[in-house]
């Protein structure tokens, strides 16, 4: 990523390059013709910032490890790096996290009215004890809107605990809201579980994690306190529920973890970073 801004430090140019494998090649090879499989740069290439300039690049490198879906699919890794360079931008141009996405999705009020919601009944801003913050992002998959904010705290050893995620959802309409609560909060651990530990190691041409007591998830004493509100367009809109409550927790956690330690993360899992702070 990079970013360019005015004299009076306004986003002027945005640049992304991104590499990844293609899932759709091995399923639909002539839906990656034209050398772009869609699933890759999902949330990259339909970015909603008014950055000005902007400017999208893909490479397709595919590897001799197998991929397949997963929950969200591109727009798992994508919103975590987007979001989480949306708050190295608001610091460069000394905003705040939330102002920042808020001036920038003018042109599209439906994102908008789903991130002020979240803000809102998370009471975005207000004073929290030393060692806790929380972090904030906004992304658009599926045809829904999905805003979080995250709050974590962090010992000075390091020690993680994220205490409380507030969803903000636009899916549309709504038939049975117990279902798109359990679907947002399953998604959230699901998250969660990729965030802190989810790491697979290539041994010897093979996966080395063979069972959970090798693969963490987590586990029951770990998870947050979980809040559904809803900010739906109504009228024609049926979004998906299954798969957008899962792309804004990892980058709102840790947006959360930066404010208390001042370390940026830039790679997951969380396990494999030191989070001591003094």
């Amino acid at each position: 990523f990079e970013a360019g801004f005015d004299a009076q430090k306004k986003p002027v140019a945005f640049v992304n390059r991104s590499a990844t494998h293609s899932i759709m090649a091995g399923l639909r090879p002539e839906s990656v013709a034209n050398g772009i499989d869609g699933s890759s740069v999902e949330g990259l290439e339909n970015q909603p910032y008014a950055f000005g300039n902007t400017s999208i690049e893909h490479h397709l490198q595919n590897q001799h490890v197998p991929v397949w879906f997963w929950r969200s699919v591109g727009s798992s890794q994508n919103a975590f790096a987007l979001e989480c360079f949306v708050d190295e931008m608001a610091e460069a141009a000394g905003e705040d996290p939330y102002d920042f996405r808020h001036h920038l999705l003018v042109h599209r009020p439906d994102i908008r009215r789903v991130l002020d919601v979240a803000a809102e009944r998370a009471d975005w801003g207000r004073s929290m004890p030393a060692g806790s913050a929380q972090g904030i992002a906004v992304h658009e998959c599926f045809g829904s809107i999905c805003a979080q904010v995250a709050e974590v705290t962090v010992s000075k050893k390091g020690e993680l605990s994220v205490d409380r995620v507030v969803t903000a959802i636009d899916c549309g309409n709504v038939v049975n809201p117990l279902t798109v609560e359990e679907q947002l909060e399953s998604a959230i651990v699901m998250g969660l579980s990729a965030a802190k530990y989810g790491r697979i190691d290539i041994e010897d041409g093979r996966a080395k994690q063979r069972n959970f007591d090798q693969y963490r998830v987590l586990r029951l004493a770990e998870a947050p306190k979980m809040e559904t509100h809803f900010a739906l367009a109504l009228g024609d809109k049926w979004g998906g529920i299954g798969e957008p409550g899962l792309p804004c927790t990892a980058p709102a956690v840790v947006n959360a973890i930066y404010r208390v330690t001042g370390k940026r993360i830039r790679s997951l899992p969380l396990m494999d970073h030191d989070l001591s702070w003094s």
